[in-house]
């Protein structure tokens, strides 16, 4: 078995490939409407490309009637290992996004973390270096 992709749905696709290509650095691996029942799909991938072609993507659903979602409490965050949380924030801040927490260390204090809030509201979890 392999994973294959985490699925979210968005309100606003624009913005949000803004969020996750522009300011993330995510690459836009395909893109296609379905106009006879009125969704977009969008797939990204993280990380280098390289290793990035073996893992995950991250799927964007935008169901065009949709004005707005409800995210469940059970729902916690992505995770992903970066090598400078203080460039993504950097590369954040340029394009008017920030950090909605931290930088600070992990639990066990051996990584810093943060994170940030793509503008769905879905929390990202940013960490450096390796444990």
């Amino acid at each position: 078995m392999r994973y294959l992709h985490t699925m979210l749905r968005v309100v606003d696709l624009e913005k949000s490939l803004h969020f996750y290509r522009d300011a993330l650095g995510f690459e836009l691996v395909s893109r296609k409407d379905f106009p006879d029942e009125r969704f977009t799909l969008a797939f990204l991938r993280s990380g280098d490309p390289g290793e990035a072609r073996k893992g995950a993507l991250l799927e964007l659903t935008h169901n065009w009637d949709t004005r707005s979602t409800t995210r469940g409490d059970a729902y916690g965050h992505m995770a992903y290992e970066v090598d400078s949380i203080d460039e993504i924030r950097a590369r954040l801040k340029a394009k008017g996004y920030d950090l909605s927490w931290g930088p600070g260390l992990t639990p066990s204090g051996r990584r810093k973390m943060a994170f940030i809030d793509d503008p769905d509201g879905y929390e990202i979890e940013l960490l450096e270096g390796r444990d």
